[in-house]
């Protein structure tokens, strides 16, 4: 099992790495211990973290609503809970 998420029961928990201001939004890869997210969204007024949690939503096939920010709001490590998602983590960085 990977360092970056873990899983319990319907609940599945990302550790993030953010890169907000990048040309555009993708996953990067694994960044030591987290998963790292480049966002072309600039880290003003909380619009990173709204486009953080909307890819979030789409890469993981659920509503937005399900997309929680546990830790992190003003931090580029960030925690974001994620519930009733059936894609596998592991299967993003392949």
């Amino acid at each position: 099992m990977s360092e970056w998420y873990r899983r319990s029961g319907d609940i599945l928990t990302l550790t993030l790495h953010v890169q907000p201001g990048a040309k555009r939004t993708e996953l990067a890869g694994l960044h030591g211990e987290a998963l790292k997210i480049r966002l072309a969204a600039p880290p003003i007024e909380g619009r990173a973290n709204e486009a953080l949690l909307r890819f979030i939503a789409d890469t993981f096939g659920v509503p937005l609503r399900q997309v929680e920010l546990k830790q992190g709001g003003q931090s580029r490590h960030k925690v974001v809970a994620i519930s009733g998602s059936i894609v596998e983590p592991d299967s993003l960085l392949l």
